[in-house]
């Protein structure tokens, strides 16, 4: 293998191990929905090529990397996530760590988890307490205002979780598994999503209005 081919290579691992990554929706109004909250994640730098990027994007779902220099884009099918889609329990590949991370860019360790047309419900190794699900973050409704997950508990730093938490009361506490708390599944592409989980009671619908409204900003 020549010297300049081991160079380009060598220079496209490390580009891939300190590139950044998101997945996002551009609307047909050209527009990134939580668009700050993507840059954040990305890393300030980005701003720039991302606005640039979405006035050019055709309407779509989106992964999108950022590796300081140059931001590349794929587009991708429509979002897991399904209106009433079924839930099943699955131990967290995650479990072992703490507190929020960035999203991993695929493959992940996220795919051993995932199921066409059904939500994973990810938990702790007990399967006692649910921290997330295998593509987006989980809400809880205590019957006066929305629960999250504590910080410390492993799961990807969310783009939608962070608008959450800083537009609407909350609290932070445990959702075992063994609850009842109406629960909502929310993400930077889909918005929200009612899922099917015995035992429990459908989300407000009040309160979700009020949440699809905030992520669509």
């Amino acid at each position: 293998m020549a010297f300049t081919e081991v160079r380009r290579n060598i220079r496209a691992i490390v580009s891939q191990m300190t590139s950044t990554y998101t997945a996002l929706r551009v609307t047909s109004e050209r527009r990134v929905p939580l668009f700050e909250g993507h840059v954040r994640r990305l890393g300030d730098g980005s701003r720039g090529a991302l606005l640039d990027f979405a006035s050019r994007a055709a309407p779509g779902v989106y992964r999108v990397t950022w590796n300081g220099r140059e931001l590349v884009s794929e587009l991708r099918p429509a979002s897991r996530l399904i209106e009433g889609m079924p839930t099943r329990l699955v131990v967290s590949p995650f479990a072992g760590q703490r507190g929020r991370f960035a999203k991993p860019a695929p493959p992940s360790p996220y795919d051993s988890v995932r199921l066409p047309g059904v939500s994973s419900l990810l938990t702790d190794a007990l399967g006692e307490e649910i921290y997330e699900s295998c593509v987006a973050s989980v809400l809880a409704w205590d019957g006066e205002r929305l629960v999250m997950t504590p910080e410390e508990v492993p799961a990807v730093a969310s783009v939608a979780e962070h608008e959450v938490s800083a537009r609407f009361p909350h609290r932070r506490a445990s959702i075992r598994v063994n609850g009842d708390w109406p629960l909502l599944l929310i993400n930077a592409v889909a918005g929200t999503c009612a899922v099917m989980v015995p035992g429990r009671a459908a989300f407000p619908s009040d309160v979700r209005a009020r949440l699809d409204a905030a992520l669509a900003h």
